[in-house]
């Protein structure tokens, strides 16, 4: 799994903790060992200098007696008395600055022994001898200028010995620089090095993107809903754009059904509208029948044949009222889930022979043939629903063929269900409006056009009623060329295979 932004930034200033630490620790080895080479090299520089003092002091011995044995002056003798009071703290300093070099700490023991031998025997002893016997200076003088040559070389040898040392210590002191300054130019450069790939990094990782999600939010928040980010970020980043793009789905999915709803809501107010305008139109013209012929019962005289005559006018518009309410009602009930069915075993064919005698005496231009199936269709459900539904499609089958024609209807039994065609030669179902047939109060163009009466409302009872018995219900249809529904509901029993196969032969199931 990806490591989370916050864990790759802590990681990367962990390391560049490390880094600058041990960039640190270099430059403090560095300096550590700049400062001790420098220390080596000016304590060189104090050796040197030390052995010139003692050496000085020695020279002055040696001239003190030399000027006096010429003079014989005793004011020649004071560098003398001066020098050996400086002589032993010189020569204590001397061999405590070379006591960490052992080949020079034995060279300054060398010459101290030297210079004690020649400071011993010309001591104050022969001070004294010499101002008793000034004759004798001269001689003495030249007897130990041998020794005095011999302690000089000594002090040569130190010397240049420890010139070489100094020399030595100069370049290691100055390599030391050197390799401070390289490494402090080096840690600069690496840390600078990584703060700006830190740096990229980020821009690339955090920044970019962030901004990406900014932009594209803007874009969301004037509309366009479509945006979308690339996903693939480190960690949080990552998340960020996965969220993003949810939310954007979300926002999509639910403006598009908002925009659906609308959409129904605005067909529902103009089907609602359509609805007024056909159930005005359906009320006016049976309650016209009826206002008018009970009106002329009351007003007029009328004999025994006219007044059944237009009794049965009154009975059959009242009828057709009652027929349009209680379609309002069953609709409401089942929108509401209160919809009820008084099942029973029953023959449907029995039910369709009784619903095609009942429609074929509504029109003198339309033939109703029923063709039943050879054996009987037991079903197990609620008659009167059933009568609605057969009644709705022979009906509009009759509606809908304003020219006459044939209007067959005819069952089968296949597969464990009752099937039940209706088929006309009438209008047709135009291909733009076949998806709409079952929606409420929708009627097409031809109602309008043609002046058929209906309130839109058979179809989606129909529907509702086959499905409420387990069943289906759907048509095939062509503009023009008339139209087949059918409705399946499950039988109580199976006839034969060949019975079946010849019933799906002759309706093409």
């Amino acid at each position: 799994m990806r490591s989370g932004l916050l864990g790759r930034i802590t990681l990367a200033f962990g390391a560049l903790a490390v880094g600058l630490s041990v960039v640190f620790v270099l430059l403090i080895v560095a300096v550590v060992g700049l400062r001790h080479r420098s220390l080596e090299a000016r304590h060189s520089q104090q050796v040197i200098a030390t052995a010139n003092g003692v050496e000085t002091l020695v020279i002055d011995f040696e001239s003190s007696l030399r000027g006096y044995a010429v003079t014989q002056n005793s004011s020649y003798l004071r560098p003398w008395e001066s020098a050996a009071k400086r002589y032993k703290p010189e020569i204590a300093a001397l061999l405590r600055l070379t006591a960490d070099t052992p080949a020079q700490h034995v060279r300054v023991r060398a010459i101290k022994t030297s210079v004690d031998d020649y400071i011993g025997l010309l001591g104050a002893p022969l001070v004294d001898f010499l101002k008793r016997n000034p004759d004798k200076a001269p001689l003495l003088v030249l007897a130990r200028a041998g020794q005095v040559q011999t302690i000089r070389h000594k002090f040569a040898q130190l010397l240049a010995t420890e010139s070489r040392l100094a020399d030595h210590r100069d370049d290691r002191a100055r390599r030391t620089a050197y390799r401070a300054v390289v490494f402090g130019f080096v840690g600069l450069g690496a840390v600078l090095l990584f703060l700006l790939a830190a740096g990229g990094y980020l821009q690339r990782a955090v920044a970019l993107p962030v901004r990406a999600a900014a932009l594209a939010a803007r874009r969301v928040a004037g509309g366009d809903l479509a945006v979308r980010l690339e996903t693939g970020g480190p960690g949080e980043v990552g998340l960020l754009e996965r969220a993003f793009n949810a939310m954007a789905d979300s926002l999509q999915r639910s403006r598009d059904d908002l925009e659906e709803r609308n959409r129904r809501l605005v067909e529902s107010e103009r089907l609602k509208t359509e609805l007024v305008s056909n159930v005005s139109h359906e009320l006016r013209t049976p309650l016209a029948s009826i206002l008018g012929f009970s009106d002329l019962m009351l007003k007029r005289d009328v004999d025994a044949a006219d007044r059944r005559r237009y009794l049965e006018v009154i009975r059959s518009e009242s009828a057709r009222l009652a027929t349009l309410l209680n379609d309002l009602l069953d609709l409401q009930r089942h929108e509401r889930g209160v919809l009820e069915l008084d099942k029973e075993e029953l023959d449907l064919n029995d039910l369709l022979r009784v619903q095609v005698m009942l429609y074929s005496a509504q029109s003198e231009v339309h033939e109703v043939v029923f063709r039943p199936s050879p054996d009987p269709l037991m079903v197990e459900a609620d008659r009167d629903r059933l009568a609605q539904v057969v009644g709705n499609l022979i009906s509009n089958a009759i509606k809908y063929s304003p020219n006459g024609g044939t209007v067959t209807v005819s069952s089968a039994l296949g597969r464990g269900n009752a099937w039940v065609w209706v088929h006309d030669e009438g209008l047709g179902i135009p291909r733009d409006h076949q998806s709409q047939i079952f929606t409420k109060f929708f009627r097409g163009d031809a109602a309008r056009k043609r002046g058929i009466a209906g309130t839109g409302l058979g179809l989606v009872l129909a529907r509702q009623i086959v499905e409420a018995h387990e069943g289906a219900i759907g048509f095939d249809s062509e503009d023009g060329k008339g139209s087949t529904f059918w409705i399946r509901i499950p039988a109580v029993a199976e006839i034969s295979p060949a019975t079946r196969d010849d019933a799906e032969a002759r309706h093409g199931m």
